[in-house]
């Protein structure tokens, strides 16, 4: 072999054949042509080798120049630009297409901070595109990327990566089958189902992004969000992490499962850190009480948890609800205090009990372990009973309050300017009940008595009552409708689904 002392070969002027294209030119410190093919340069110790402003470093290799090809072999280094490297064992280079293949136990690419690793990587220069078909590993800024195919754009610092995609840190990762990952924003792109797992929360997401430094999370399609307990869907989602924060659009729905509790809307937020959430937009709430279920609509509802995530208030505001087997309600607004167990209807309250409507200024509800325990009525109290299609009792004062024991009410007291209607039954010959009579008449305060199966036994007035009997046809027009008398049965909701029907 003829020894040769830095050969140094100006291709371009060897080849004429090659005139447009930019050749590649090389140094190295042995070489001679292949005898089985004189256009190929095989070169050895110290080999360099530079094109378009790269500079290509090895062992030994192999240069086409009729291709304009170089195959370069061991300890390959491959200068891109003042940031960008890339580390081999076996490269092959077109110089007309300007892409590189490289081969090793493990491929290195070095942009920045950005290190990229794979056993088999192509670079095409034209596009400053490094890409992998057979897993690739990369790490930037303390993130680590895996994925069984990949992009890396060294020039504008992205990845598009899929395939069995993991993204992940110390304290965060994200699964995906495609990913497209800036890293120097730190935003991940995904457009494929994703799953965000962290310390504290577990996210979904069918189309969105995710800052892995702010842990800041925009989810478009299928949002979910699972945190320590409560969880969150809807179409879009805006989610931090670490202020635990979400604000949802689009079919949203909240649940607590810790509370047994379920907020759905078209908006919402929830706030973790400060245990306040609300939703609005057709607003409802699904509370499962005692194994029974108590479902609230209003235009906006809030919910209240302290630091243990224990439910505190529920505050419905504005066209409120209320649906419960044994008892349904309307208002303008109602508050829910949850350690006491004391739900307030405000503003023309209506509740319907069986067969009774009762009004007031405010409602109370005070309930234990079995139910409801005591209701209060402050102020306009009103009471009434069909007791026909055209008659009705009614009881009407400026208080009223309903003693129950294990949910089913005892008594009733009116207190102040108490008045009563109370229609007389008795049994007929079929075993029904038929209109003998009415009862009327006024007193300071009247108490109504209740059997077992809630209807009214015995009444008590006190302080001189003034109370007359009447037969059927005979009552007088100013008793058959009390001051302020009106039957809103048309708007109570006799299913779940009528809490939406104002």
């Amino acid at each position: 072999m003829k020894r040769l002392c830095l050969i140094m070969i100006m291709v371009s002027a060897l080849l004429p054949s090659a005139v447009g294209q930019k050749l590649i030119e090389y140094h190295s410190g042995m070489g001679s042509r292949d005898q089985d093919n004189p256009d190929v340069w095989i070169l050895y110790q110290g080999v360099v080798a530079t094109h378009d402003g790269m500079i290509l470093k090895a062992d030994s290799a192999h240069y086409n120049t009729v291709e304009n090809s170089f195959t370069a072999f061991r300890r390959i280094h491959i200068t891109l630009t003042d940031t960008t490297f890339i580390y081999g064992d076996r490269l092959y280079y077109d110089g007309n297409s300007r892409i590189l293949d490289i081969w090793a136990d493990t491929v290195v690419l070095i942009d920045g901070s950005t290190i990229l690793k794979a056993n088999h990587l192509t670079y095409e220069r034209n596009e400053s595109m490094a890409y992998y078909d057979l897993w690739g590993h990369a790490v930037s800024r303390d993130r680590n990327l895996d994925s069984r195919k990949g992009y890396y754009n060294s020039e504008f610092k992205i990845f598009y990566i899929y395939d069995d995609v993991h993204l992940s840190d110390s304290s965060m990762l994200l699964v995906t089958d495609y990913l497209k990952y800036d890293t120097e924003t730190e935003i991940a792109h995904f457009e494929t189902p994703t799953h965000i797992y962290s310390d504290s929360s577990t996210i979904y997401s069918e189309l969105g992004d995710y800052n892995t430094d702010t842990r800041f999370a925009i989810s478009y399609r299928r949002s979910h969000v699972d945190n320590k307990g409560r969880t969150i869907d809807s179409d879009t989602l805006y989610y931090d992490e670490v202020l635990d924060y979400g604000r949802a659009m689009g079919n949203v729905v909240i649940v607590d499962s810790v509370n047994e509790m379920t907020c759905t809307g078209r908006y919402g937020e929830t706030n973790q850190a400060e245990g306040f959430s609300f939703v609005t937009d057709s607003a409802h709430v699904l509370f499962i009480d005692r194994g029974d279920s108590l479902f609230l609509h209003a235009d906006t509802i809030y919910v209240v948890n302290n630091d243990s995530n224990q439910l505190q208030t529920v505050r419905a505001n504005y066209h409120v609800k209320v649906f419960r087997r044994d008892a349904q309600a309307m208002c303008d607004s109602a508050y829910y205090i949850a350690p006491d167990s004391i739900l307030t209807l405000f503003k023309d309250p209506v509740l319907w009990y069986e067969h009774y409507q009762c009004s007031a200024d405010t409602i109370e509800l005070h309930h234990d372990s079995a139910g409801v325990r005591r209701a209060y009525l402050r102020s306009n109290c009103f009471a009434i009973q069909q007791a026909d299609r055209e008659k009705f009792n009614q009881l009407k004062g400026r208080q009223g309050i309903v003693y129950f024991a294990d949910g089913e009410p005892l008594y009733a007291d009116v207190l102040g300017n108490a008045q009563m209607v109370y229609y007389l039954t008795e049994e007929d010959d079929t075993m029904g009940t038929v209109l003998v009579g009415v009862n009327v008449g006024r007193g300071t305060d009247i108490r109504i008595y209740f059997d077992t199966n809630r209807a009214p036994t015995r009444v008590v007035t006190r302080d001189k009552p003034d109370m007359l009997t009447y037969p059927l046809g005979k009552l007088p027009d100013e008793w058959k409708r009390l001051p302020d008398f009106r039957w809103l049965t048309a708007r109570r909701p006799k299913r779940p689904s009528e809490v939406f029907v104002w």
